[in-house]
């Protein structure tokens, strides 16, 4: 449903949020290996991330990336889809036909509406603090 950049996307901000919620900053290395992504791959999510001002990028010697903890409260995950993948989740046709809308369905058109939906209001509704927290009290995981 996510392009392979946002799931990365989206398991990075994690990633950071949970060092952030410790006060800590965390470097490309280390987010890499979190999220089992090839550096050079995140190097480039991170840097838009930055960009759209969803992480801060801290150089120097110990620098590296993190959230400020009001922000943690603030950004919900469509935030981040939106920042990597766009509108096209909520908007594009299930099987990836470049025609499909309700005068001109594609077979799955009529079910997928509902999904989108319900995929929508998750996002909007869930925060990255929310999922950083059960990351911290180990009921949730990013990675093996």
């Amino acid at each position: 449903m996510f392009s392979k950049a946002c799931e990365y996307g989206l398991r990075a901000m994690l990633s950071i949020a949970v060092k952030s919620s410790q006060g800590l900053r965390t470097n490309l290395k280390e987010i890499a290996e979190d999220i089992e992504s090839p550096e050079a791959f995140t190097a480039k999510i991170l840097q838009q991330l930055s960009r759209n001002q969803l992480i801060n990028s801290v150089k120097g010697p110990h620098g590296g990336f993190e959230i400020a903890k009001k922000d943690l409260q603030k950004i919900r995950l469509i935030d981040i889809v939106r920042t990597i993948d766009g509108d096209k989740v909520f908007t594009g046709c299930g099987l990836g036909l470049k025609e499909c809308n309700a005068a001109k369905p594609c077979p799955l058109h009529h079910k997928f509406v509902e999904i989108r939906g319900n995929l929508k209001t998750l996002l909007q509704n869930t925060t990255l603090n929310e999922l950083s927290k059960d990351i911290n009290n180990g009921l949730s995981f990013l990675h093996r």
